[in-house]
């Protein structure tokens, strides 16, 4: 027996775009009930239903059972549902049969709009469910076009995105290259969904890197975590899972040609591979890396910030061009690294120990207790001016200070900060005294300031003629 005409169209349709069956059926039943809406002119809740065996539609009027009848044309009342099916109930839906009307031009190009338009939704749908589980993976793909910036790439079944933003700035692809990218997202827009790629995203370096050493494929080697700027350099931190297996030797591979796989893929990006460790000052030490540090140091656990003492040689290079190299370490660790050398560390230490001195010596004219002074300075107070401005609550949290003490010592610090001005005032000006004392008469600095003035012509002799006077007998 042959099959019907409308069933062979369904079946090839679905083989053709990968659409189940059961969808393209829906499609055509609302796509028929909108053209028979608009043949019969009617408000009535018209569906219609394919029947497989003969191929054709059957349409009905749907109306609700309700307590009163506003709208007759989708509402019944319970009485009248009852005559037709005694289990009718509120709330239910009947179907009443109507005859199929013969379609126009109008309606069946109303039923072919429809048909459309399902169709679009069920290809976006399947596009959307295909590729959002996909997330994170690798994908080949042909690059289409390039619109505004935007890398268009033909994925095969459809089309993903690379935004100009997420395409490193030393890459640049022509119509026809072939180009490897991370699927970062997929959006349900009103063109369908759109699978959007990333060539600066950090996985595209985990993802190249576990295609190229077999140790992170088979799990023997982890890629605990990466710190990228696109382009220009990238740090990954590797672990080993067997004590015989060297992670970072692994990733490099013979000669580097693993590592220089990557490279090329990433088209020249500079890549460091450093050693994961538990122990966060270790792993601070080794994110730094081409750079040695000499000590690391915790500064503040919940603010995670750590500091890290260096060579006076080897600063730059731990701070990277632009700050590269302590940014994508910082990242990489997730702590805030301060780096500095010897040299600045030992001017702190030396200006720390000053101030310490300075304020022992200046709180202890306050008439406070040894022990309260020691608490001042272990507060981080280290001048006078810090005490008055202090607020009475923070003075009170200082051990060993209640709040009349707290007065006594805002008090003192603003009569002692008058002595001590007025003793620097007196210091400048014996200084000042002692240093024009101790300049010699006649010195050099004096006669560049006070230069002698000109020396007057001598006078003519006595018989001597002016110029230009008419001569006297002799």
């Amino acid at each position: 027996m042959a099959q019907n005409p409308l069933l062979q169209v369904i079946e090839q349709t679905g083989r053709e775009k990968g659409i189940d069956r059961e969808i393209l059926v829906r499609a055509l039943e609302e796509a028929y009930a909108a053209a028979s809406r608009k043949v019969l002119r009617t408000h009535e809740n018209i569906v219609s239903e394919f029947d497989d065996s003969s191929g054709e539609f059957h349409i009905f009027a749907k109306k609700r059972v309700v307590a009163e009848v506003e709208d007759p044309d989708t509402e019944i009342s319970l009485d009248d549902a009852i005559e037709i099916d005694a289990a009718a109930d509120f709330d239910q839906e009947l179907r009443f049969p109507r005859t199929a009307p013969e379609m126009g031009r109008i309606a069946a190009q109303t039923a072919k709009q429809v048909i459309y338009q399902k169709i679009k939704e069920a290809e976006r749908e399947k596009i959307y469910n295909e590729y959002i589980d996909r997330v994170g993976e690798l994908i080949n793909g042909i690059v289409k076009r390039i619109e505004r910036g935007d890398i268009i790439i033909d994925l095969g079944t459809t089309e993903g995105i690379i935004p100009r933003k997420e395409v490193s700035r030393v890459e640049h692809y022509n119509q026809g290259d072939r180009m490897r990218a991370i699927i970062v997202d997929v959006e349900r827009s009103g063109k369908g969904p759109q699978v959007v790629l990333s060539r600066t995203d950090p996985r595209l370096v985990l993802a190249l890197f576990a295609m190229e050493v077999p140790e992170i494929y088979d799990g023997t080697v982890r890629i605990v975590s990466i710190a990228r700027d696109a382009g220009e350099r990238t740090k990954i931190a590797v672990q080993s899972r067997d004590r015989d297996v060297d992670p970072v030797g692994a990733c490099v591979g013979m000669k580097g040609n693993r590592v220089q796989s990557v490279i090329r893929e990433l088209r020249g990006e500079k890549i460091d591979i450093v050693q994961y460790s538990e122990d966060s000052l270790a792993f601070v030490r080794e994110a730094l890396k081409p750079a040695t540090a000499n000590r690391v140091g915790m500064r503040d656990v919940e603010r995670r910030e750590v500091e890290v003492i260096v060579a006076d040689d080897q600063l730059s290079l731990a701070i990277g061009k632009k700050g590269q190299n302590v940014r994508l370490a910082g990242r990489l660790v997730g702590w805030r690294i301060e780096v500095k050398s010897e040299t600045e560390k030992r001017s702190e230490v030396e200006e720390e120990t000053y101030s310490r001195q300075r304020a022992y010596e200046l709180f202890g004219r306050l008439g406070a207790p040894a022990a309260v002074v020691d608490a001042m300075v272990e507060a981080g107070f280290r001048a006078l001016e810090q005490l008055i401005d202090a607020d009475l609550e923070d003075l009170t949290l200082i051990p060993g200070v209640d709040v009349d003490l707290a007065l006594s010592i805002h008090d003192q610090a603003e009569v002692v900060l008058a002595q001590v001005r007025e003793e620097e005032e007196e210091a400048r000006r014996l200084a000042e005294e002692f240093a024009a004392a101790a300049a010699p008469e006649g010195s050099f600095d004096d006669a560049l300031a006070e230069p002698d003035p000109a020396p007057e012509p001598a006078p003519p002799p006595p018989d001597a003629a002016e110029p230009g006077a008419p001569r006297g007998e002799e």
